[in-house]
């Protein structure tokens, strides 16, 4: 049995060098989709067995002896690198240094983002790990202030087209079939947030996508995990802070996309596509001085007995 995504179905090809070969069953235990096989002290393949060869490499990159090679679903030998030597990877504390350096960044210099480095990021982004390879997630990347602008202009048209679906009369007729949580959602912030996106355009500002020099967003067919996309656009976010780039994840643009069927046709976005991630990048106009510590909201281990609102 193969596994079909948007961008490929069948199986990939895995061909063994025997000679090669000294039959120590790492890619056997690594592979995934189960193709490979010990037997009789040889590595075998036999596509029928379980979801075949669906292309993740693993065998490949585990094998001491350079003797696998995978070809197919978007996979060729071409795609296998050399790993980067320890040393040249970082450390747990530059990691860390790295992430606590990261903020929402919403204030920009007029600086357009160098093509080099719009590179460097979406090559960093595509190293993220996906639920299912080959990655469906796709990047429509706006390169330039007058673009994200301009994409700006027709997330604000949308939402005013639909701002009487949060006017009060029809907020009260909604209210009985939404959750509490919805409801909370739709008062403390979705209509809110529209409303100031509104009246800020109408005084020559955009607090949707803050006059950005470069925005990217990041979405998946239906056939994928929706939050492939999610994992991507961090990785980019992470890839930008090291350029010294700030950036800024939005959600709001996303459902603009989900529900105008005039939006994605414009932007080229597939009819089938699942709900995304818009990130903005730029130069930070303003210099950050302090890290932030942040809290999660709970971390218990499993045999910690639970809060008292999970007990039954």
């Amino acid at each position: 049995m193969s596994i079909k995504t948007a961008r490929a179905e069948g199986t990939a090809n895995v061909t063994i060098d025997h000679a090669a070969c000294v039959a120590c069953g790492l890619c056997v235990r690594v592979c995934i989709g189960a193709p490979l096989y010990m037997a009789d002290g040889k590595v075998h393949v036999d596509q029928s067995r379980y979801f075949g060869c669906f292309g993740c490499g693993q065998c490949v990159a585990v094998c001491p002896q350079d003797c696998i090679t995978v070809e197919g679903r978007d996979f060729s030998p071409d795609d296998v690198l050399p790993l980067p030597p320890r040393n040249e990877r970082a450390a747990y504390s530059q990691l860390h240094a790295l992430l606590l350096g990261r903020r929402s960044v919403r204030d920009f210099k007029d600086k357009p983002v160098e093509r080099a480095l719009i590179d460097q990021i979406i090559a960093t982004a595509s190293t993220a790990p996906m639920g299912l390879p080959p990655s469906d997630v796709q990047i429509l990347v706006f390169d330039g202030q007058d673009k994200v602008a301009a994409l700006s202009t027709d997330l604000l048209d949308l939402m005013r087209s639909i701002r009487w679906l949060f006017s009060p009369l029809v907020r009260a007729v909604m209210r009985p079939f939404l959750s509490k949580e919805n409801n909370e959602v739709f008062d403390t912030f979705l209509a809110p947030a529209l409303e100031t996106f509104l009246q800020k355009q109408a005084e020559g500002e955009d607090w949707l996508t803050y006059k950005a020099p470069l925005a990217m967003y990041f979405f998946t067919s239906v056939y994928a995990d929706p939050v492939d996309p999610l994992v991507v656009a961090t990785y980019a976010m992470l890839a930008a802070e090291s350029l010294g780039l700030g950036s800024c994840m939005l959600g709001m643009p996303a459902y603009c996309f989900k529900y105008s069927k005039k939006l994605r046709r414009k932007y080229g976005l597939a009819g089938k596509s699942q709900q995304g991630i818009l990130v903005i990048f730029g130069y930070p106009a303003v210099p950050y001085r302090r890290a932030l510590h942040r809290r999660l909201g709970e971390v218990r281990y499993y045999e910690d007995p639970p809060p008292d609102s999970l007990r039954i």
